[in-house]
């Protein structure tokens, strides 16, 4: 595993890794499901997460098939949703906030692939701004995509798969303040077992008034897999990465 020498130990990271994965129409974790060059997903979050933040830092909350999770990176932290069945992200969040305290916290979904330039500008954008993120691509969505809007100042309005004329899509990668930490545990507390965490960050902007920024790619790859053919998308962008790699 790369480690970068100076990891940002202010910075907590969760995964959220509970659930079945099962339009891709496999029998394991869907953070487990396999990309290129016996990688997994998660194999390839946590390579890029540990070039940025403390390996220590990072909590992965499991829930189907937790011992296969834990098995394969036994240095993370792990948090155990129980009720991964009857809940959402949402409530998988929760649980591992209410384990973290005195940092901010980068959070993803654990079926998302993505450059790891992403995560120090993400960290980055937070810092200079002193504000909550929201990684974002601005593209044309359907109706399973995330989508988000914004405010008058440039920050997000709303976000949820039922947002009308969006800007673009929300990609599955935040980043809250360590000030914004209480009031979203505080939403993600009120909202339904089954709803995803992005309820929260709404109710939380409406009712909080927390700020949160969009951060757009930059054009770098970022994608959640979804479907067979999200998974096929990944392996081709690895696939030309590993070339690049081999050419330089």
């Amino acid at each position: 595993m790369i480690k970068t020498s100076n990891p940002d130990e202010n910075i907590s990271v969760v995964i959220l890794a509970a659930g079945f994965g099962m339009r891709l129409r496999n029998n394991k974790p869907k953070a487990l499901v396999g990309i290129a060059d016996n990688k997994t997903i998660l194999d390839y979050q946590v390579e890029n997460l540990s070039k940025h933040v403390g390996i220590d830092n990072i909590i992965v909350v499991v829930g189907y098939k937790k011992e296969f999770v834990m098995e394969q990176h036994p240095e993370l932290n792990f948090v155990y949703n129980e009720s991964y069945v009857q809940t959402n992200t949402g409530k998988s969040l929760l649980k591992a906030l209410k384990k973290i305290k005195n940092s901010s916290v980068l959070w993803l979904n654990g079926d998302v692939v993505f450059d790891e330039r992403i995560i120090p500008e993400l960290i980055n954008k937070a810092k200079t701004t002193k504000a909550s993120c929201v990684l974002v691509d601005n593209k044309r969505c359907g109706e399973e995509e995330v989508k988000y809007n914004l405010d008058n100042g440039g920050y997000i309005s709303s976000i949820s798969k039922e947002v009308k004329n969006p800007k673009g899509e929300a990609l599955g990668i935040n980043l809250v303040i360590e000030k914004d930490l209480p009031p979203l545990i505080k939403n993600l507390n009120l909202i339904n077992d089954q709803d995803y965490f992005e309820k929260a960050i709404a109710n939380a902007i409406y009712k909080e008034g927390i700020k949160f920024l969009p951060v757009n790619t930059g054009g770098l790859f970022c994608s959640e897999v979804d479907f067979p053919e999200d998974l096929a998308a990944v392996k081709k962008y690895l696939s030309i990465l590993s070339k690049e790699i081999v050419l330089t």
